[in-house]
């Protein structure tokens, strides 16, 4: 059993930490651009240098949490975003600019959810999936607390001092993150524990099916997901709102991102996680149409922005759940850390991408984009389902 105060204080810090960094380029990268006067393809591409370096470091750091717990390692990484931030506040060149993301995408992986789900399966093993669920409760309000804030601080004091108040914020997850159990799951005494469950990835062939699937839902919905963090505002804005209701209306996002979790908290020990992905997966694309008319109806951009947010703050949680049902827990960290690899790596395009097919097509064109990319994640959800039912 994972504490209640291990989970509250992770759920804050994950807030804090997303907030701070992860949603960081889609509060400001327009008056970053303008400050500066670079490109998209500059501001938006130092973003994407951030996901490549989460990708290259995965592996390392679900190793380093299964060897020595999730307390040092967010610890690190805290103080990692705080100078990444710091780096980004004083950035005048280019490459002060990118190494600073890049500084950014190391803290990252090791302070969000993927660092923070091995550091709870290290802990809870296969009972973590309720432990799991609850911190994204807090994680999910990231956009809508930090995107109306950093609008305010970068209005009254500029881009910068908001950008340095975000690096003062990154350190105060420093002694939530101390709360961490340095200690691995030891079972329960096997005269008061049920048969363990086996996992459903067992022969080798299993696991590389699982593995695979898997990696492309989960490399979808982050390539989905870093597009969206990006330009989900300019989008909104480009479509015809203006861009403080675009502002308002994408922090809604936060709310159906926390909604849904709060559902899956309180009624998802029933469901199955691989039918809870596969309806999440189901209501991405819906969102992405529904966000064509956001131009002509507040109504429909708000059901975007909760329909959106609903199907991924879902999949946020069947990405942490998954593996506990689908491979062997003892080897959380490490197996994930490689199997999301590409879920970093791949994305790390996508703010770029989004950024040349709006100058050059149009804000619906990456609404049309997403929708295809909903598609295919949907179909290996149905995939996954399919090859490896619940039995019991």
């Amino acid at each position: 059993m994972i504490a209640r105060r291990v989970v509250a204080a992770l759920g804050l810090a994950q807030l804090i930490s997303w907030g701070a960094t992860y949603y960081l380029i889609g509060g400001f990268g327009e008056q970053i651009a303008a400050d500066l006067g670079w490109g998209r393809d500059i501001v938006y591409g130092g973003f994407a240098a951030a996901l490549l370096a989460m990708g290259v470091a995965s592996p390392l750091a679900g190793r380093w949490v299964d060897r020595s717990g999730g307390r040092e390692v967010m610890v690190a990484g805290a103080v990692i975003n705080a100078l990444g931030c710091a780096g980004l506040a004083v950035s005048h060149q280019i490459s002060t600019y990118f190494a600073s993301w890049i500084v950014l995408g190391l803290g990252m992986r090791l302070t969000l959810y993927d660092a923070a789900f091995a550091a709870l399966a290290r802990i809870g093993g296969p009972e973590a999936r309720r432990a799991m669920s609850g911190i994204t409760l807090l994680g999910g309000l990231a956009a809508t607390v930090f995107w109306p804030l950093g609008h305010t601080l970068s209005e009254q004091f500029g881009w910068r001092v908001a950008v340095l108040v975000y690096a003062g914020l990154a350190l105060l997850t420093v002694p939530l993150h101390l709360l961490i159990p340095n200690k691995r799951f030891a079972g329960v005494p096997s005269s008061m524990a049920p048969a363990s469950k086996q996992p459903r990835a067992a022969s080798r062939r299993q696991l590389v099916a699982a593995g695979g699937l898997y990696a492309v839902i989960m490399t979808g919905a982050n390539f989905l997901n870093a597009g969206m963090s990006a330009h989900m505002i300019a989008v909104l804005a480009g479509l015809g709102l203006t861009v403080t209701v675009a502002v308002w209306i994408a922090t809604l996002r936060g709310i159906g991102q926390s909604a849904a979790r709060l559902c899956e908290v309180l009624f998802g020990a029933r469901l199955d996680p691989l039918a809870l992905n596969m309806m999440a997966c189901l209501i991405m694309p819906l969102s992405f149409i529904a966000g064509l008319f956001s131009g002509t109806s507040k109504e429909m951009a708000i059901a975007f922005a909760l329909l959106y947010g609903a199907c991924n703050g879902v999949l946020t949680i069947t990405r942490g759940t998954l593996p506990l049902i689908l491979f062997d827990h003892r080897s959380y960290g490490t197996l994930v850390g490689r199997l999301i690899v590409p879920s970093f790596i791949l994305p790390a395009a996508a703010p770029l991408v989004y950024a040349i097919v709006i100058d050059r097509y149009g804000d619906a064109s990456a609404l049309y984009l997403s929708t295809c990319l909903a598609v295919t994640t949907l179909l290996a959800a149905a995939m996954l389902k399919v090859m490896f039912p619940r039995t019991s």
